[in-house]
């Protein structure tokens, strides 16, 4: 074949040009291919919708009975070192694991949340007591700790809050890390994944520089994290005047997003800008947080969600859903912290509506509910076995008043007040005019509860014309009960109808061992 343009040969400057020309065009292919990429693997990471509860805090937080459908997802708090054995775990020093199910039903909450739906965490640390790894030096123990909790509560999620003098503990990370990343593994070898998160103080710069050598650290530990959530709260000098709160975690957001890439390359891997954003949690605290003058607003809310959504971010969490209300007209300093209120105005909004709205649910990467019938679903799922059931098998012939429980097709219910005849799974009855309260269903494991049992004679029988100091003991109708202060002429009939200002109260079986007081 002859040459069509004898003569011409291509110079060296256009040679350059198309290799240049080649290059790019292989290059873009290269990254258009890594960008693909990253966003498949981006998606397939959900992004979370998880409020903190103060576990201990009361009045005791219903988060089994969620008031949004945004607050299904619960980070229960906190975990640390028991007092008297820093290698034992404890929720916030106050309870040991089997007091809290005896003492707060938290076990059967638990279960609850999960029979509705929704998905449990927990978080170890926070900033008051001693996580797990600082204080338990023994790295065994300290492996047997997390795994106590991990295993009693079945969690495929925990959050590992770090703050304080920890977040610089070199020795308490490296044993932290060592022993999460024990556990991970042996989930994975039983079939099971336990996703991590750590929870760390930001500001609006990102990560401190503590904070950023933990991540690294855990890292080369061999945690495989789910991600770093950051807390955008409490930001004192370094958040400019001119930024809102809302400004200010976006901020944080943004730079935390780049640090988290520049730890992973660090630490040898590439992560996409995508994959980054799903691997970044954003925790603001509602309301007035602990600096004055920092309010987050419900406005700040709505943007953050915004944000959350626009960026992928895969976990958006609050703190708390405890404080998720505003403060009732006794609460006398708004601008004071409480636990259990916001310390704004919100009307009828909730905190924890606006900041989930439309965010992917977590139940995805949560243990499967439970199969047990519901309050909506009275067909019997479970065979109530009185030898087994933790409280007495419902009867429809036995009356039951305020406080007392009962088994039913696989639930335990809770008297609201005085009732006969009234099935406690009665799918018609609503709200009020409801006579009984689901706790939660019967777990593995589960035996009678030892039953309030007294003898006649052993209290004297309540006079209406006697004078009862607080304490005084009496019995009235088969019940004992003991005076809350002094009183006379009030029938604690009121208190087995459900009256909170009665001034008897009911006793237990467990305060019928305790003597009475003097």
């Amino acid at each position: 074949m002859s040459n069509r343009f004898p003569g011409r040969r291509l110079s060296k400057l256009r040679l350059g040009i198309l290799v240049i020309v080649l290059l790019g065009l292989t290059g873009g292919s290269y990254l258009g291919l890594r960008s693909f990429q990253d966003a498949n693997a981006a998606s397939s990471i959900p992004s979370v919708f998880s409020g903190y509860v103060d576990v201990t805090a009361t009045p005791r937080f219903a988060f089994e009975s969620p008031n949004s459908a945004e607050a299904k997802g619960a980070v229960l708090s906190f975990i640390v070192s028991d007092l008297k054995n820093a290698c034992t775990p404890s929720w916030g020093t106050a309870y040991g694991l089997a007091e809290a199910e005896s003492a707060l039903d938290l076990d059967r909450r638990i279960a609850r949340l999960r029979q509705i739906g929704g998905t449990v965490s927990v978080s170890f640390g926070g900033l008051t007591n001693s996580e797990l790894a600082v204080g338990c030096t023994d790295q065994s123990k300290l492996t047997s700790a997390y795994r106590e909790v991990v295993e009693r509560y079945d969690l495929r999620s925990i959050d590992l809050d770090i703050e304080g003098t920890a977040l610089a503990d070199t020795a308490s990370i490296d044993r932290r890390a060592g022993a999460v990343a024990a556990l991970q593994q042996d989930r994975k070898n039983s079939g099971k994944n336990l996703d991590v998160w750590l929870t760390l103080p930001a500001d609006p710069a990102g990560l401190t520089q503590t904070g950023r050598d933990l991540v690294l650290r855990t890292l080369r530990s061999g945690v495989e994290l789910a991600g770093v959530n950051i807390m955008t709260m409490d930001f004192g000098g370094s958040k400019p005047a001119t930024q809102t709160m809302f400004q200010a975690s976006a901020s944080a957001a943004d730079a935390a997003h780049t640090q988290l890439q520049s730890i992973y390359r660090e630490n040898g891997a590439d992560l996409g800008s995508d994959t980054a954003w799903r691997k970044l949690g954003i925790t603001p605290m509602i309301g007035q947080n602990d600096i004055a003058g920092e309010i987050f607003t419900l406005d700040d809310a709505a943007s953050l969600n915004g944000y959350a959504k626009s960026k992928g971010v895969g976990r958006v969490s609050m703190w708390s859903l405890n404080r998720d209300r505003t403060c009732g007209s006794n609460y006398p300093d708004v601008a004071k912290v409480s636990d259990s209120c916001s310390g704004i105005q919100q009307g009828d909004a909730l905190f924890s509506t606006v900041l989930g709205a439309d965010v992917i649910p977590t139940r995805a990467a949560q243990a499967p509910a439970p199969a047990a019938s519901t309050a909506a679903s009275p067909a019997p799922t479970a065979t109530d076995d009185p030898a087994t059931s933790p409280y007495p098998v419902w009867k429809e012939t036995a009356r039951y008043v305020a406080g007392d429980r009962a088994v039913w097709h696989g639930n335990v219910y809770e008297a609201k007040w005085w009732t006969q005849g009234a099935s406690p799974d009665n799918p018609v009855d609503q709200g009020a005019t409801v006579p009984w309260k689901l706790i939660g269903p019967v777990l593995p494991g589960d035996r009678p509860s030892p039953q309030a049992t007294i003898a006649a004679g052993t209290y004297p029988d309540w006079s209406p014309t006697a004078a009862y100091l607080r304490g005084s003991r009496i019995l009235f109708d088969g019940y004992a009960f003991e005076a809350k202060w002094w009183t006379q002429s009030n029938s604690p009939q009121a208190s087995l109808d459900g009256a909170p200002d009665s001034p008897w109260m009911k006793l237990t079986a467990a305060q019928l061992q305790t003597p009475a007081a003097k």
